[in-house]
């Protein structure tokens, strides 16, 4: 087991503190692993292993109509005395009301208690009645840069790492393998179907699959521009297909809570107001594009933009699309008073102008980039930064 120490750190932060900590996020990137991790650093720190409890929810192991006064049950029938239990529950989302059985847990037994899921039935109003307050949630998103190249192994620079990197993917059963790309595509296809199945079309009872699957493949396809529900709407009506912006809007929070997009909202930066529309969608990972589409070189210059928002998430910042005045700024990245200004290229010195002034125009102190594949590239103009992708992925604070 190849260890990811961010989030064992992060999760080290609050043990025996009394919040349940929720690792939420799409399927297989890791959270499982995360969890044996844990597992493994608490009995490494003394604790008995009857008092570390794991639990997995899926179909494989338990039925699928277990009640929460099932799970309780069966957890508090393994505690047999007062001492703390640890309890690693893995993919909660799978029984009904479980977070009445974690609330219960947490309240009568003296336990330390962690879940995992894989969408964000999580983050339920149910949660905000029977967990307020007494939660943290930890995204968990697909292998970093540098985590990929710890997975690889040495014996390869970090350029040829990262080529490999934009094309394959960050999940980790891809990564640990020297799968082809056709190889990891299919694979990467098998999880992408297994979310739309389990959390999406069956959850939601979605009977149009086609139509689903029609506005799947344009929020695909738009990665890193701006569109809006009644551009979808439009675009199904010139393929004879006939779709509500109701019924568009329920199909992009249902991507959305089952971790496969991520929102990007628009912020006015002479308003300093977050906008309504025009937002941008990023894919949990590139690869979900090319299992769809197949890999394009035409297509990485908006997967390069995907790979740098989710590394800005990765390091805490909350992420929005710049608008100054008919100018748009790829990514204002705030993390409590700091703020960083990114612009993302593929090539440079073509593009590198326009990017350039587009930052120049900001006239406050925040630390501004231009981020490119350009391995030479590298320098400072008049404050902006120019610097190589591998380089900014693998930076530790900006």
């Amino acid at each position: 087991m190849i260890l990811r120490p961010y989030y064992l750190e992060a999760l080290k932060k609050y043990r025996d503190v009394p919040l349940v900590k929720i690792l939420a996020g799409v399927r297989r990137c890791g959270k499982s692993t995360i969890l044996e991790m844990l597992a493994n650093d608490l009995a490494q720190n003394g604790i008995p292993a009857d008092h570390i409890i794991t639990m997995r929810y899926t179909s494989e192991n338990f039925d699928d109509d277990m009640t929460d006064k099932d799970m309780y049950n069966s957890i508090k029938a393994k505690m047999t005395d007062s001492e703390r239990y640890y309890l690693l529950l893995d993919e909660v989302q799978e029984v009904a009301g479980w977070e009445k059985a974690v609330n219960s847990l947490l309240e009568n037994a003296n336990t330390d208690i962690y879940v995992t899921g894989s969408n964000s039935k999580l983050m339920s109003s149910e949660i905000s009645t029977y967990l307020s307050g007494r939660y943290v949630q930890i995204p968990v998103y697909t292998l970093s840069f540098a985590e990929y190249i710890e997975f690889k192994g040495g014996g390869r620079s970090p350029r040829e790492l990262l080529n490999e990197y934009i094309r394959m993917g960050g999940f980790p059963i891809v990564a640990l393998s020297d799968f082809d790309e056709g190889a990891a595509y299919q694979i990467v296809e098998g999880i992408y179907h297994s979310v739309i199945t389990n959390d999406i079309t069956r959850r939601h009872n979605i009977t149009n699959y086609d139509l689903f699957n029609r506005v799947v493949r344009f929020v695909v396809e738009n990665v890193g521009k701006t569109f809006s529900a009644n551009a979808i709407v439009k675009f199904l009506k010139g393929q004879g297909r006939s779709l509500s912006v109701e019924a568009v809007y329920n199909y992009l929070d249902w991507l959305e809570k089952a971790f496969v997009i991520c929102r990007c909202q628009r912020y006015d930066l002479q308003g300093k107001s977050v906008l309504k529309t025009q937002e941008k969608f990023y894919l949990a990972d590139a690869s979900l594009k090319y299992c769809m589409m197949g890999f394009n070189p035409k297509s990485v210059a908006a997967m390069l933009e995907n790979i740098v928002y989710f590394e800005l998430r990765r390091k805490g910042y909350a992420v929005y699309i710049g608008k100054n005045e008919t100018k748009e700024i790829d990514f204002v990245a705030v993390r409590r008073d700091e703020r960083i200004y990114v612009q993302v290229c593929r090539n440079l010195p073509e593009e590198s102008d326009r990017e350039v002034a587009n930052l120049l125009e900001l006239k406050d102190h925040y630390p501004k980039y231009v981020v490119t594949m350009d391995e030479l590239a590298s320098g400072n103009i008049n404050g902006v930064k120019i610097v190589y992708l591998a380089d900014f992925l693998l930076t530790k604070d900006y």
